[in-house]
């Protein structure tokens, strides 16, 4: 054979091998069309808002659980979900650099999928569902619980409460009737209804442990927790699924489960479903959350706190600072309000609060009860949304960082004192006034030195705390922060109420 029919012959059996290799990638990828946009419709919910308790001067009937599952199953569906995998067989020898776009066009990726469930909330095919279910950019495929099967698209998602919705394309199907997870106590019966482990529409039961959870899951800075935990089973491929009353009304979407072993272990958690139907009509008209904020920083109180505030019980959470122009200060609260009530809803624990207004948008306007000096006074706020400067400069901060920039702390912070400055050296630090609202006549004490190897660097303060009081006494200017100290004999301790951060923290500090 002559050289350049031998090369000819070459060139095409690679040319051959090309052209295979590209047919045999483009069906390992499982490339689908992109979904478009969903058309969203004015749709039909059934919402329910009865509690689902029997009158005491009756005497309950017998629960038919068979009628309840009859109705809820229909209602849930098995969701799958698939996407392509960046590390395939090949071997981690060095040799083969995964991450780059090279190997992604001539080297066939693998594809992982991942189950869950959800629940038809809508006769034409809308789902609501966990986040983590429906991932980023994966196919979805649906299955009913009568085995027909849809692809779906996602309409929207949202991070910071794990839940999304999606939409399949079909109509006149079994949906679920909303309840209102504000009547659920601790005690009450629920079942749980779900994929775990690819095991298709199973039913669990329990009961109600707990209401209020935050067990810290959700990985979003903005989380928001208010967990129902219940003792009906839940495992994995539960996450989307439905938690229902006795009544057969939904209460709650099934999203996580506390274990050490990676199975159930006797504690599963619900996203309420007051929550979860106002997020998920956010999803459905807007296209994502119209998140409300207060705009402050909160704590819970306890009973040292109580007392500090001369309250009559421990009950509400705290102010520790506000965001300057946002809600709650434009509406009069500030820091050291202890926050009782909103729209005479009792809020004991900082999540509670922050589930709380979570249910409303921008522009609502809530009643707030406060404690203050003493009694308690009423608050009308006007929510604030991401379009407030303030509110979403201060939402994209990171945590560590203050409320307030310090281009602005330079701006107002006025002269210190020099005779308070060396007066608190004795203890080993200095602090200066900041205004907080001026017209209110407010200022914030801020620590601005602390020298190495001082009674105040040993007792653990810093440059930057806010202090809030000393020995119980709340201090608000450095003439007050000065008097007590002067008040307390030398030789003894003095302890001192700081913010750091989001902390609340308690020292002491040696008065030499």
């Amino acid at each position: 054979m002559k050289t350049h029919h031998f090369l000819l012959a070459s060139l095409l059996l690679i040319m051959i091998g090309i052209g295979l290799g590209i047919m045999i990638m483009m069906v390992q990828l499982d490339l689908r069309p992109t979904a478009s946009p969903t058309k969203i419709e004015v749709t039909e919910v059934k919402r329910s808002m009865q509690p689902a308790e029997w009158s005491i001067s009756e005497i309950p009937a017998p629960i038919n659980v068979r009628e309840i599952v009859d109705a809820v199953i229909p209602t849930v569906v098995y969701i799958e979900s698939s996407f392509p995998t960046r590390r395939n067989d090949l071997p981690d020898d060095g040799n083969h650099d995964f991450d780059e776009p090279f190997w992604d066009r001539f080297l066939p990726r693998g594809r992982s999928s991942s189950i869950g469930s959800g629940v038809i909330f809508s006769p034409d095919g809308f789902i609501i569902t966990n986040n983590h279910v429906v991932g980023s950019d994966r196919n979805l495929r649906v299955t009913l619980h009568d085995k027909r099967e849809f692809d779906a698209v996602v309409v929207g998602r949202d991070p910071s409460t794990d839940l999304a919705v999606i939409k399949i394309d079909a109509q006149d199907l079994p949906h679920a009737v909303l309840g209102n997870s504000d009547y659920l106590h601790i005690g009450d019966w629920v079942l749980a209804v779900g994929n775990p482990l690819r095991l298709r529409s199973t039913v669990t039961s329990g009961i109600v442990s707990a209401l209020g959870r935050d067990v810290q899951i959700i990985n979003d800075r903005m989380r928001i927790e208010h967990f129902i935990q219940t003792d009906a089973a839940i495992n994995r491929g539960n996450s989307g699924g439905a938690l229902v009353n006795t009544s057969g009304e939904l209460i709650g979407i099934n999203t996580a489960i506390a274990t050490e072993s990676g199975s159930h272990q006797g504690y599963g958690f619900a996203i309420p479903i007051n929550m979860a139907f106002k997020i998920a009509g956010d999803l459905m008209l807007f296209g994502e959350v119209q998140r409300a904020f207060l705009g402050v920083q909160i704590g819970s109180v306890n009973q040292q706190r109580a007392n500090e505030l001369g309250m009559p019980k421990i009950s509400g959470v705290e102010i520790l600072e506000t965001v300057r122009d946002g809600a709650a200060q434009k509406s009069g609260l500030r820091r050291n309000d202890v926050v009782l009530t909103i729209n005479d809803v009792p809020v004991n624990e900082s999540n509670a609060l922050q589930a709380k207004i979570a249910l409303y948008r921008p522009g609502d306007l809530v009643n707030v009860k406060i404690w203050r000096n003493g009694r308690e006074l009423q608050k009308e706020v006007l929510l604030a949304g991401l379009d407030n400067p303030a509110i979403s400069e201060w939402a994209t901060r990171e945590p560590w960082e203050a409320l307030r920039t310090p281009e602005e702390d330079e701006e107002e912070m006025p002269e210190a004192d020099s005779e308070i400055t060396l007066r608190f050296f004795h203890e080993g630090f200095a602090a200066a006034e900041f205004a907080r609202d001026t017209e209110a006549g407010m200022f914030d004490l801020v620590v601005t030195n602390v020298l190495e190897e001082s009674s105040a660097y040993i007792a653990g303060l810093s440059e930057g705390d806010i202090i809030q009081s000393v020995n119980g006494v709340n201090v608000e200017s450095l003439e007050s922060l000065k008097a007590q100290f002067e008040n307390n004999p030398m030789g003894q301790s003095i302890e001192m109420e700081i913010i750091r951060g989001d902390e609340y923290l308690s020292i002491v500090i040696e008065h030499e």
